[in-house]
This record gives structure tokens, sequence and C-alpha cells, in this order.
């Protein structure tokens, strides 16, 4: 029989460890553990936890883990799972920037600091229209498309009707690459072309095209003197 959580030396229950010590001295297990608050008759709340780390590389893979495999762990039902789902989408959230409207874009890093970690993780390819006024300050966000099988499929017309009808003059294009890896692809430089072409004869100015790693990124517009800079 394993070792209840009310038998372990309260220095080691993730409960009074947390209160005594702070959050930051507790290992994943026993975060997750205070999540998924009990556990079984086989097996404690800290067991479990480890069985769900088990089916990761790394913490931020729970993001990606459905609720249907969660349900598959033996002492993982449906509100475990639902309980660990749920503070994955708040984590996700708390990620996110507070306040986008209104900032002021002066670089390539600007727009990077706002969706890297909103994108760096997704498994398919999201592509987002940044629209600004002629000060570049940020007054919409777009998510235009996710992309089937990791790949873009979409047109000019599909982003410039929304940047026309929001009577925007300039924006920027941001999407993720799944793999990890920043660096444009061909389809990636033609597809930018396109868009810039058709963007000029309805005199609106497409400032960047910038493509989302894991924690890197890389801009498109590489003939600027300033790959920086806005």
């Amino acid at each position: 029989m394993p070792l209840k959580m009310n038998e372990m030396p309260e220095s080691e229950r993730p409960y009074e460890k947390m209160k005594m010590y702070g959050s930051q001295k507790l290992s994943n297990a026993e975060l997750l553990a205070i999540i998924i608050k009990t556990g079984t008759k086989e097996a404690t709340a800290l067991e479990l936890a480890s069985r769900i780390l088990l089916l990761t590389n790394e913490l931020k893979d729970l993001e990606s883990i459905s609720i249907e495999t969660l349900e598959k762990i033996k002492g993982i039902g449906t509100i475990k799972a639902l309980q660990v789902k749920a503070v994955c989408e708040l984590a996700k959230r708390m990620r996110l920037p507070v306040q986008k409207m209104n900032k002021v874009i002066k670089s390539t890093k600007d727009v990077v600091d706002l969706f890297m970690d909103e994108l760096r993780y997704e498994k398919q390819e999201i592509l987002k229209i940044i629209m600004l006024n002629s000060k570049n300050e940020l007054i919409k966000i777009k998510d235009l498309k996710i992309g089937i099988n990791n790949k873009l499929t979409i047109k000019p017309i599909q982003i410039l009707s929304e940047v026309v009808k929001e009577q925007i003059p300039r924006f920027i294009l941001i999407h993720n690459h799944p793999s990890g890896n920043p660096k444009p692809s061909e389809q990636d430089y033609e597809f930018t072309k396109r868009i810039m072409a058709c963007a000029k004869l309805l005199d609106v100015n497409m400032l960047d095209h910038i493509i989302i790693g894991n924690g890197k990124y890389q801009s498109i517009f590489i003939e600027r003197k300033d790959n920086n800079e806005i």
C-alpha cells in the first residue's frame, strides 16, 4: 500500500510544504498534486501527478495533452483531467500581455514581445494581422487563419479585405512555425511578396512579416537597413 498523504511528514506534504517554504520550493509533481487535490485508494495525489508528468518531455507539453489522454491514466478521471487543463489554460493566458491595444510599435522586437509566449507552443500555424494607425499604435489584432497540416492556406484578399474594412493605413503579419525553427520557407517568401504587391496597389503599407519559433524569431523583411526597426 502506498503511503497516504496524511501519513507523510508535514514538511513533505505539498500543501504544508508550500505554506511553509513557498511555491517556488515545490517540484512540478508537488504543484500538480495540489491542483488535482486528492488521490485514490491505490495512489496518492503526488503519485498521480508523477504519472501525468511521465507523458511530457517538458512541463510545457501539458498544454498539448488532451483531456482524453489524461483520462486514460489510472486514477485520473474526468474531473482531475479538467482541473489540469484549466490550469494550463490559465497559465497560457497569464503569459499574454495585459494591455496590447494602443501600444506604439517601433521595432520587430516590440511585436515579438507581445506575441512570442502566445505563439511559440502552438501546434498549428496561426497567422495574425497586427493593424496599426498612422502613429504605429496597435489598434486591432485579427487571427485570420489556422493552418491545416502546418501550412498556411490563405490568399492576399483574405488579409487585405480585413485591412481595408477597418481602414487601416499599415499592418504587420506574424505567424508561428510549430517546428520551433523560425527560418522562412520559400512559401513564406512567396506569400509575403504577393501580399506586399497587393497592398501597394491599395496604398496600404505592410511593415513587416515576422515568424515565431520556440523562443526565436525572424523577420522576412531582410532588405531593411535596420532589420529590427519598423
